[in-house]
């Protein structure tokens, strides 16, 4: 029996790390062996991840499977957009001055600042009382 090709990539955002596995089949997306729609309950979240996908209109010739760890769900969200972007360039080379051009390639670099000392939170400051 001859093996399905596999194509196997990561995507980051904030402390989010998404693994995809891209393979040809129906279309059927897992997120940590649950169903996309029961995994991402947002329609925000549910977009977000779909965007690659719609842009370069392959949306029911290959199945995801994604293990997304870390995170919240809007960093997880973005993690898996940037991992299927990926593996659709890996899929079709030609793909990627499309992708590249609306972002989807791009690894979001922003992330929490870190909490300073003599601070509330990272910038927030403890109420000034002059008298």
């Amino acid at each position: 029996m001859a093996e399905k090709i596999q194509y196997i990539t990561t995507g980051r955002r904030k402390e989010a790390t998404a693994r995809v596995r891209m393979f040809e089949g129906s279309g059927k997306i897992t997120v940590n062996s649950r169903p996309f729609n029961d995994y991402f309950t947002r329609e925000s979240h549910r977009l977000i991840i779909m965007q690659p996908i719609e842009l370069v209109k392959l949306p029911t010739q290959y199945d995801i499977y994604a293990k997304v760890l870390g995170g919240g769900a809007s960093g997880q969200a973005g993690a898996l957009r940037l991992g299927i972007a990926r593996a659709l360039v890996k899929i079709q080379e030609s793909l990627k001055p499309v992708l590249k051009k609306a972002k989807f390639l791009t690894r979001d670099a922003r992330a929490r600042e870190r909490k300073k000392y003599g601070r509330k939170r990272a910038r927030k400051r403890f109420q000034y009382s002059k008298r």
